[in-house]
């Protein structure tokens, strides 16, 4: 297996995981059973990729033929699960300085997995030859981004985060724009850390600094 190849397969599986833990604490936070918690990763880990596939037209999607994924996306959903369950039941361990650095450590991993998947959303389009066709191939690169989250909160029946919170899927169009176009001049494993590190640059900043698209009208508090 090529180097390129190999390390793409690596970064999906980190961004398996930080998806599942997204999904999975959306269904802690509804307070969903065992099962609901997993769905939730499952869907959150999975849903982009079989999206994307459905897309670009290969059957099945790949995540039925490498169980690796779903299995990640499941131990993380279970640890997760169990993890905070045990910080319930220990309510005196629990200290806000836990409680911050608990919501800034998924806030990471949710604007990392948004950008590792939106670089193998590209990736994937360009190996099955649809690397002429610039538009599809930042569509493909966004949906694989964004679609798991999407699947995820209307499962948990939120309003979609993409529409409503801070950049998220225009962060991942940056993403997808600087390696479609610097494909090729590029080493393809620099191009695709590149482009995750800017995803998740624009995602944290946005975070930071509370950065909204322009709205009819005014916020909520």
């Amino acid at each position: 297996m090529p180097a390129a190849q190999t390390f793409i397969i690596a970064l999906e599986l980190v961004g398996t995981a930080a998806f599942a833990a997204s999904g999975a604490q959306m269904g802690v936070r509804r307070n969903m059973d065992i099962l609901g918690v997993l769905v939730l990763a499952l869907t959150t880990a999975l849903g982009g990729g079989v999206l994307r596939d459905v897309i670009l037209g290969i059957h099945p999607p790949r995540m039925f033929e490498n169980g690796v994924y779903a299995a990640v996306a499941l131990a993380v959903g279970l640890a997760l699960f169990f993890a905070v369950r045990w910080r319930v039941r220990h309510p005196r361990r629990i200290s806000v300085a836990w409680l911050r650095a608990y919501d800034r450590t998924l806030n990471f991993l949710d604007a990392l997995g948004l950008g590792i998947f939106t670089v193998v959303g590209v990736n994937t389009a360009i190996s099955v030859n649809m690397g002429g066709n610039a538009m599809l191939l930042v569509f493909v690169g966004v949906c694989t981004g964004v679609g798991g989250g999407l699947l995820r909160d209307v499962l948990a029946q939120e309003t979609p985060a993409i529409f409503i919170k801070q950049i998220y899927a225009c962060a991942s169009c940056a993403g997808a724009l600087l390696y479609v176009f610097a494909h090729g001049l590029l080493p393809e494993p620099l191009l695709a850390l590149l482009a995750t590190a800017l995803v998740l640059l624009v995602r944290l900043l946005s975070l930071r600094y509370d950065w909204n698209l322009p709205r009819c009208l005014p916020r909520r508090r």
